[in-house]
């Protein structure tokens, strides 16, 4: 895929074909012979500017054999030598095969002269290796245009096969000039056409369904209903995009006088925020209402750490635990690069390939597939890992990770099996059964199951299910109160659309395909109030509790492959 680059940005160094740059980038790594397996893994990688996928021209030992190639990284500087900066010992690149800008970016004192050595670990898959040395080095140079260009694929498609991929490679690269220089006028005018979350626009659904705001102006209670509507829902034509508004900006300012300060950094910034004793009785009323967006970071991240009693210390700790996974292997990296470009690629974050946003999340998710053996990972984790990056950084996101997989349920949901899963839907079925009869025996009659269109939603955590401005207020929801939330959610999405459900004319086709729909809140706030109703019943709550253990027993004595739908 050729990059897009802005009409008045410079075009691709050219370089006659007898120049050794182009004799480089076609010595294709597929192509060469392989190494000895004795030699396997002896190599030492670094960052360098090469396209990841193709071997340096060869180098020869003293005996004048063809030997391993052995590139090293820049060094740091040696404290005790009294050499200035600029003549540490940098990259043995040779000036032929660098591009003089992609000199300055690697060989420049500004680059900080990263170190960046990735070796191969005893047993790791060639093409997983081939996978996570591609992020390493990258994140140590960049990509350019990275939000704006599409980026050239190097770990899926290896480089170096002919002329043209090689160029464009060296191209992509990042490099000081780039990330110094102004925008252009079609990069501004990328900027301006974002809506406020940062998607370039509202992505594009086969169906579309208007949650209306009628049926959930009224509580959950027992109805049992036959109608002659018609059993297909109109579909939604378009989507109603959310602007900041004067109410947020107050919320905002109400939110600001409800926190405090708890841990500031080194630099005085504050790290981690508290509410105050005299607000607290107001937190969750708020919460309901929407967090304002400017106060969504430090609210969740607040939450969280409540919700799964981890100090200051232990985020520390587990940003620690990050970074060391990163230098481990992980059987999933190959798996986790196929679906990091498919991941909410809508949004200016993610859109360019290897670009800041996507590195971040392959991290990510390469370090908790390590976490729990049992988990590993699966491809819901990404709409996660996504959503929270779009908050948090990297090392703070891992952290929120694992509070979601140990204190909110999330191992139950992914471990082999979705046991999480299962228990989840046996509730939520437990409440239809109780509360709509008519839709349950409906969905008996028509022999359909809950799991056929519910995985998604709690393997998402609804991400891809509801517009992205709905999915943040649900997560402010389900972050205060724990994985109950997203059982009433689903309730919720059933009980708006009960009348079509239910209709004489409805058939396994029609409803299948209407609770496979993208869902669109007429009203948000109605759904949130709707909601609150319920996870505020203390009768409700407990029969959800009742429910989950008798699911318990049920798996316990063998007979929980009847329970369900």
């Amino acid at each position: 895929m050729e990059s897009s680059r802005p009409s008045n940005s410079p075009a691709p160094p050219t370089y006659p074909d007898d120049d050794p740059r182009i004799s480089f980038y076609s010595a294709n790594q597929e192509n060469s012979p392989s190494r000895p397996q004795s030699q396997k893994h002896s190599t030492v990688l670094p960052a360098t500017p090469f396209p990841t996928g193709v071997e340096p021209p060869s180098r020869t030992n003293s005996s004048g054999s063809s030997s391993d190639q052995v590139f090293l990284a820049p060094q740091t500087p040696d404290p005790s030598s009294s050499k200035p900066i600029s003549q540490v010992s940098s990259p043995r690149v040779p000036a032929a095969l660098s591009p003089p800008s992609l000199r300055e970016s690697v060989l420049s004192p500004s680059s900080h002269l990263s170190q960046v050595v990735i070796t191969p670990h005893e047993g790791e898959d060639e093409d997983a290796f081939h996978v996570r040395r591609t992020y390493a080095e990258l994140e140590a140079v960049g990509v350019k245009g990275d939000g704006y260009a599409e980026g050239v694929e190097r770990t899926r498609a290896r480089l170096g096969s002919n002329r043209d991929s090689g160029l464009r490679a060296l191209e992509a690269l990042g490099d000081i000039a780039d990330k110094k220089r102004d925008l252009t006028p079609r990069e501004i005018e990328i900027l301006a056409s974002l809506d406020r979350y940062g998607f370039f626009s509202s992505p594009s659904h086969d169906r579309s369904l208007l949650l209306c705001s009628a049926p959930l102006s009224k509580r959950l209670s027992r109805v049992s209903t036959t109608t002659d509507s018609s059993p297909t829902a109109p579909p939604l034509k378009q989507q109603v995009l959310p602007q900041s508004s004067e109410k947020e900006i107050q919320r905002a300012l109400k939110w600001a006088r409800m926190l405090e300060p708890i841990v500031r950094d080194s630099g005085g910034n504050v790290i981690q925020w508290g509410i105050k004793a005299s607000k607290r009785r107001k937190f969750r009323e708020r919460v309901y209402k929407g967090i304002p967006d400017c106060w969504r970071s430090a609210a969740w991240e607040m939450m969280i750490n409540k919700m799964s009693g981890a100090g200051w210390a232990e985020v520390e700790r587990l940003s620690q635990e990050y970074e060391d996974y990163l230098q481990q292997p992980s059987t999933y990296d190959i798996q986790i690069d196929l679906d990091v470009p498919r991941t909410i690629s809508g949004h200016i974050m993610f859109r360019t390939r290897y670009g800041q946003g996507q590195r971040s999340l392959f991290s990510v998710l390469h370090s908790f597939s390590l976490r729990c053996s049992e988990c590993g990972y699966c491809q819901g984790m990404g709409s996660i890992a996504a959503t929270l990056l779009c908050y948090l950084d990297p090392k703070r996101v891992y952290p929120a990770l694992v509070h979601l997989h140990n204190s909110y349920g999330m191992h139950a949901i992914f471990k082999p099996g979705f046991p999480g899963l299962l228990e989840a839907i046996y509730v939520q079925e437990r409440i239809i059964e109780q509360m709509m009869p008519g839709v349950y025996e409906t969905f008996k009659q028509q022999m359909i199951s809950t799991t056929s269109y519910a995985t998604k939603w709690y393997i998402t955590l609804f991400a891809n299910s509801v517009p992205f401005h709905t999915q943040l207020r649900l997560w402010d929801a389900f972050f205060l109160e724990g994985p109950d939330i997203f059982i009433v959610v689903a309730v919720a999405i059933v009980w708006a659309p009960t009348d079509y459900i239910t209709s004489k004319s409805a058939s396994f086709e029609t409803i299948l395909s209407l609770l496979s729909s993208f869902f669109v809140p007429e009203d948000d706030n109605a759904l949130l109030e709707w909601i609150e109703k319920v996870m505020s019943d203390k009768k409700a709550r407990a029969s959800m509790q009742q429910w989950r253990a008798n699911w318990r027993q049920l798996v316990a004595t063998g007979q929980d492959g009847k329970a369900l739908l």
